[in-house]
């Protein structure tokens, strides 16, 4: 029996790769609290440029105009947040793909080392029972009876 489970390269392999995928997504997750922040920091910016009340027309289409590309930036880093979103659903797919394969050779290392330790308790018993055996031929050659031998014949001393 090999005690040696063959496949710890590839249970390594598949850890790292686990690990790797964790880290993407938690980089992802960076990422979404960056563009939420930008969102924010825009939308306080738009709140912050009121339209002027007064002034000439070219100020109040400016202020407008303003305005206008103000809330063009609150819509793409809103764009920012939602492709971020996705990124971060692909990542954790990826993720739990990386994690299922890890325990599949997880699971064959534990089927692996239950082997060897059945292998193990195998040779052991089979051991024990040819000490027993081997005792046992050696007291019938001897003539001494062991006390089950004695109560087998019925002789009760």
């Amino acid at each position: 029996m090999n005690r040696i489970f063959r496949l710890t390269p590839v249970l390594r392999a598949r850890k790292a790769q686990e690990d790797a995928a964790r880290g993407e997504l938690f980089q992802s997750r960076a990422e979404i609290r960056e563009a939420q922040a930008l969102v924010k920091r825009r939308r306080l910016d738009l709140v912050g440029a009121d339209a002027p009340t007064e002034g000439s027309a070219r100020a109040m289409v400016a202020a407008l105009v303003a305005r206008q590309s103000l809330a063009a930036g609150v819509f793409g880093a809103q764009r920012m947040v939602t492709d971020a979103e996705e990124a971060e659903r692909e990542k954790m797919a990826a993720l739990t793909d990386a994690a299922k394969r890890r325990r599949a050779v997880e699971m064959l290392a534990e089927r692996h080392a239950a082997t060897v330790q059945a292998h193990d308790l195998r040779t052991d018993q089979a051991n024990l029972d040819e000490l027993a055996v081997t005792a046992k031929a050696r007291n019938a050659a001897r003539g001494v009876e062991t006390p089950s031998s004695a109560e087998k014949n019925g002789s009760n001393a």
